[in-house]
């Protein structure tokens, strides 16, 4: 990180098909290689999946899946007087989004399974539904900030 300037803050383009910034920046989490058009098919093969499976919206339930996993508190280390303590900080909601959006495509990517589409369409499910692995690292997230509640002075 730069000591002498802030990194300035990009504008997200929505994605053609939905025009939601949320599924450009899901795009960008699936990437590899800088293959753009392959994450974005991916991505709206496990939209029409979602449609399918659930018979809603799958954009709302995507939405509806990220305002789940979003954490509202998370710990941060912070040195203090020799010794490193796990500081609980309330998160702010683009970092939260975004931690959302990681830890959907993490767990998608660990599951069984043959295809990225079916993975990623459960996984979000799954998350609107509020069970899965992406909600249990929330709800870990948020039992150490719970645990860690004492240091909560050394905040900055």
């Amino acid at each position: 990180m730069s000591r002498r300037n802030t990194a300035k803050k990009r504008k997200i383009t929505p994605d053609p098909i939905y025009k939601s910034k949320l599924i450009s920046m899901l795009t960008v989490r699936i990437l590899k290689d800088g293959k753009k058009a392959i994450a974005q098919k991916l991505i709206y093969q496990a939209m029409d999946i979602i449609e399918n499976k659930t018979k809603k919206n799958a954009l709302e339930i995507l939405e509806k899946a990220i305002r789940n996993a979003t954490p509202l508190v998370e710990v941060k280390a912070r040195r203090i007087g020799g010794s490193t303590y796990q500081v609980p900080m309330e998160v702010r909601a683009y970092r939260g989004t975004n931690l959302a959006l990681r830890w959907i495509t993490k767990f998608a990517k660990q599951r069984a399974g043959k295809s990225m589409t079916i993975k990623l369409a459960n996984e979000i499910i799954d998350a609107s539904n509020e069970n899965g692995n992406t909600i249990r690292k929330r709800e870990e997230t948020h039992r150490m900030a719970e645990a860690n509640k004492a240091f909560a002075h050394y905040r900055y």
